[in-house]
């Protein structure tokens, strides 16, 4: 069980809290895989600023390529076939890094590549694809009844809320706070800026204003910084971002209302209106 990268990947000897810090993933990524069948064969991607991390059905380890400003959809498609080349998967699920309306995304991620926006994934990888922002397939995967307030501490700040699981995508990190944004403070530019001690007591507001507005029956705090706190904020269980592939997986679920993009076939510009 492990997390295996691209030759081009950086690579080194890992540490003894790096390697308890893997098998804690092995056994959650097993964990993920039984809770989450579908029936379908299911390839799970997780595109973000500075990697593209991917798992499928009845496999045992994310594989992962080197994402970043460069990183456009056609060559996030190549990265990602070239990664899978030995995998079976009948499906594809993608969680992006930004607005996603009717499945599809509404605007370039402002960390990646353009041409993001009317690019046709089904045609591209020849199979139906699911595309949802990456905080709420994150929340997704961590969601376990009721009203669920989901953060995610990365790059910028993932938002999504989950009632009676239907999920509710929303860009809250964009709202004005201070002298800019939540996530603009809370976010990695606002960690590098402040410092972990500053950055923690702004965590611990954002949440505590979320948690007053939105009143959901708990909060999950995930994302790549979460494991940069000392403690929770009240009412809080941590996430982890193998948790976004158990939300892909779900994703093909028969009761799961969000829909496919266009099943493969022609591209959409050479269709007739």
């Amino acid at each position: 069980m492990s997390v295996k990268s691209s030759p081009a990947a950086k690579r080194g000897c890992a540490t003894k809290g790096e390697a308890r810090g893997h098998a804690a993933l092995g056994s959650l990524i097993k964990d993920v895989l039984a809770s989450g069948p579908s029936g379908k064969k299911v390839l799970v991607i997780d595109v973000g600023g500075t990697s593209v991390k991917i798992l499928a059905s009845g496999q045992t380890e994310i594989r992962s390529f080197r994402s970043g400003p460069t990183l456009t959809p056609g060559r996030m498609v190549s990265g990602v076939k070239k990664l899978a080349a030995d995998w079976t998967y009948e499906v594809v699920s993608i969680g992006y890094p930004g607005l996603v309306l009717g499945g599809r995304p509404t605007a370039d991620p402002s960390n990646l590549g353009r041409g993001w926006v009317g690019f046709d994934f089904a045609a591209a990888f020849g199979r139906p694809v699911k595309v949802v922002n990456d905080a709420a397939m994150q929340a997704m995967g961590s969601y376990k009844g009721g009203k669920m307030l989901f953060l995610g501490l990365g790059t910028g700040l993932g938002t999504s809320l989950i009632v009676d699981g239907k999920v509710k995508p929303m860009e809250l990190g964009h709202l004005p706070y201070k002298k800019g944004t939540y996530e603009s403070y809370v976010g990695r530019t606002g960690l590098e800026r402040d410092g972990k001690k500053k950055w923690r007591r702004r965590v611990a507001d954002v949440v505590e204003r979320l948690i007053a507005a939105l009143q959901p029956d708990e909060t999950v705090i995930g994302g790549g910084n979460v494991k940069k706190l000392d403690a929770l904020p009240p009412r809080c269980r941590a996430g982890h971002n193998a948790n976004a592939f158990r939300g892909g997986f779900r994703l093909w679920a028969k009761d799961n209302s969000v829909p496919p993009d266009l099943p493969p076939g022609p591209s959409r510009s050479n269709r007739k209106a």
